[in-house]
């Protein structure tokens, strides 16, 4: 079993910065891609950023590219959100996902076998 937890959602103004992390424990595997996800109330849960387990293929939402940065860890099995330059529209449900044995980033919910149970991001104009 793999479980995902998510940290470091909170209340930020507009224009400020939040870091989200993403820790895995339980069963883990040498390759795999990670992602972030985010949803609203009525919306579907859409892609915000991926990263490969080597870190060698990122991907991004073109709402987010030039504003939230990906990264890994290895050693630490935690997967990094960097987001600036917050917006309203930044508000929502942060999710991490990871899928194991694969390389190719997916930016799709359907890409992903696990998920954590969120950690909510508001940001106040």
């Amino acid at each position: 079993q793999v479980q995902l937890v998510e940290s470091g959602g909170g209340l930020v103004q507009a224009g400020g910065s939040l870091r989200l992390s993403c820790a895995a424990s339980g069963r883990t595997f040498s390759s795999y891609t990670m992602g972030w996800f985010r949803q609203t109330p009525g919306k579907a849960r859409e892609f915000v950023a991926g990263i490969s387990w080597n870190g060698r293929s990122t991907a991004y939402a073109d709402s987010v590219k030039g504003r939230f940065a990906i990264s890994g860890d290895n050693a630490k099995k935690t997967v990094y959100l960097q987001m600036n330059s917050l917006t309203p529209e930044d508000t929502a449900l942060y999710y991490c996902a990871v899928h194991y044995l694969g390389s190719v980033v997916a930016i799709t919910t359907a890409g992903y076998d696990y998920w954590g149970q969120g950690t909510q991001v508001t940001v106040s104009s």
